[in-house]
């Protein structure tokens, strides 16, 4: 009673998952978003398309049995995909089993007219993905695409880390030049490329990542209606990964074909670094 009265509690949602409480919506989302505009040189000729790859679930079971409303978190997939969008690359949104890609409406930064422009310009495609399955058995062709982009939110920890077909995008990106894009807890994505035997593909590499230690506190807010069911940097950790970042910041990395971000925060410096990348490595492919 007393947090629902002090704004601490988790709402209930009418599927019976909790989105954040008033506290913590208040701390950790925003209205408007720090993304600005910049020009960039259009990319023109192939490897122009970038795949973004989504979650298709939204319910994230905690340790105490409440479950997370969940999904792909709108800051973070939109503010690196307006740089992109701006630079002249297009974009296939796809998902594991062509489900509706869910966005995590709460964190929706509404009174920002350039995040609700790029998602109304999609919004059907995140309704209508590619089915994953599908457009790997067809083939992937390299000269298609300049990236594979994977949005953060928790929502990502959700059936991408154990798909065979995320592993086969990834390792597919990894053998043929193309770019990997993630930020916050998107790089669960990245357990994938386990699956069939394989060794973790990233051993060794720096990322930017969400860090375990803050979603240990949330709950105290209620931003989780409880403890994480597992920790996504700790594991990447163990497997070999090193962690550029120990808080939830603007932190950016790049290693080698490999760009990523800490959090909400570095959505803007992302999707930057990103559009920096890809046109360093069209210009060194020309000479």
């Amino acid at each position: 009673m007393l947090r629902n009265l002090l704004g601490l509690a988790p709402k209930l949602e009418l599927d019976g998952s909790y989105s954040p409480s008033r506290v913590a919506l208040k701390l950790a989302t925003a209205e408007k978003t720090d993304y600005k505009e910049v020009v960039y040189t259009p990319v023109v000729g192939s490897k122009r398309k970038i795949l973004v790859l989504a979650t298709e679930q939204k319910n994230m079971k905690m340790k105490n049995g409440k479950l997370f409303s969940t999904g792909n978190h709108p800051v973070e997939t939109l503010v690196p995909m307006l740089h992109l969008r701006n630079a002249g690359y297009e974009f296939e949104i796809s998902t594991p089993n062509g489900h509706p890609a869910i966005i995590e409406m709460w964190a929706f930064p509404q009174k920002d007219h350039h995040v609700n422009a790029i998602y109304t310009e999609y919004k059907e495609h995140f309704e209508n993905p590619t089915n994953l399955n599908t457009l790997v058995t067809n083939g992937l062709n390299a000269e298609d695409y300049a990236a594979v982009f994977i949005p953060g939110g928790h929502g990502a920890m959700l059936g991408l880390p154990s798909d065979q077909f995320v592993g086969m995008v990834l390792n597919w990106a990894h053998n043929n030049d193309v770019f990997t894009i993630s930020i916050c807890h998107g790089p669960a994505a990245f357990l994938s490329t386990r699956e069939s035997g394989s060794e973790f593909l990233y051993q060794g590499y720096k990322m930017a990542v969400f860090p375990d230690s803050v979603d240990a506190q949330t709950p105290i807010i209620g931003y989780l209606p409880g403890k994480m069911p597992w920790g996504l940097s700790e594991t990447l950790k163990e497997l070999g990964v090193m962690l550029v970042n120990s808080k939830a910041d603007n932190t950016v990395c790049r290693d080698r074909l490999l760009v990523t971000g800490a959090s909400p925060l570095a959505a803007d410096a992302l999707g930057k670094l990103a559009v920096e990348t890809l046109a360093s490595a069209r210009t060194r492919a020309l000479k």
